[in-house]
């Protein structure tokens, strides 16, 4: 082989490599930016059509008492209560290690002290993370013989939590809740969506949730 047909072999590979690495590089964005547009597109949908049950998914509560984005999440469950959607909430979600009440309680019992009958409310306190406390919810809902769901949560965890519940096998739709601490500003939005993206981009890939993506602890 001369060197003049070394080099262009070697430029030849060159340029292959360049158009690969641009290739690879060019779908992993074009998947983040398809999956940030599913989540924003989710979270701007409004699911009210009647189901078996309505599943409000816990977030922090301190010693009984629903944080202001739990509370949130609580009020739209309420509202979808009130309006016929489903007999019964179910309040989702365990305990961290030293506390007296699960989300699940302190949910249910916020929603009774908000005038639900007790036996509108179904409390599950069982699960850590979004899909261990969708998965414990399916089995309550199976148990009971019903099949589908509104799942209350924030605008941006609206599809991950979609997603888990259909892979836990619930036949589900999403409800998010419009007010609250996560939707006030365009900054708090954005950090939220781009959280969400990771997180959901993470579960499809692994089947395991990502907890601590973003340091947000909503699961």
């Amino acid at each position: 082989m001369t060197m003049a047909r070394m080099s262009g072999h070697r430029v030849s590979k060159a340029s292959w490599v360049r158009r690969a690495l641009f290739g690879t590089a060019l779908v992993v964005v074009l998947t983040i930016a398809g999956t940030a547009f599913r989540v924003w597109q989710v979270a701007r949908a409004d699911d009210r059509d009647p189901a078996d049950v309505i599943v409000v998914l816990g977030a922090a509560q301190y010693n009984g008492k629903p944080s202001p984005i739990f509370q949130a999440r609580l009020r739209h469950a309420k509202q979808l209560y009130e309006a016929g959607v489903a007999k019964v909430i179910i309040t989702a979600g365990g305990n961290r290690t030293g506390d007296e009440y699960t989300e699940a309680s302190a949910g249910a019992q916020w929603l009774i002290e908000q005038g639900v009958p007790k036996s509108g409310t179904l409390p599950v306190g069982e699960g850590s993370d979004t899909l261990g406390s969708l998965r414990a919810v399916a089995d309550v809902v199976a148990r009971h013989g019903w099949h589908t769901a509104v799942l209350v949560s924030d605008p941006w965890h609206s599809l991950r939590a979609r997603v888990m519940a259909d892979d836990s096998g619930l036949d589900s739709w999403a409800s998010p809740t419009h007010s609250g601490p996560i939707v006030q500003t365009r900054r708090t939005q954005a950090m939220y969506i781009f959280r969400e993206t990771g997180a959901l981009l993470f579960y499809l890939v692994t089947k395991t949730p990502a907890d601590d993506i973003g340091g947000t602890g909503l699961g």
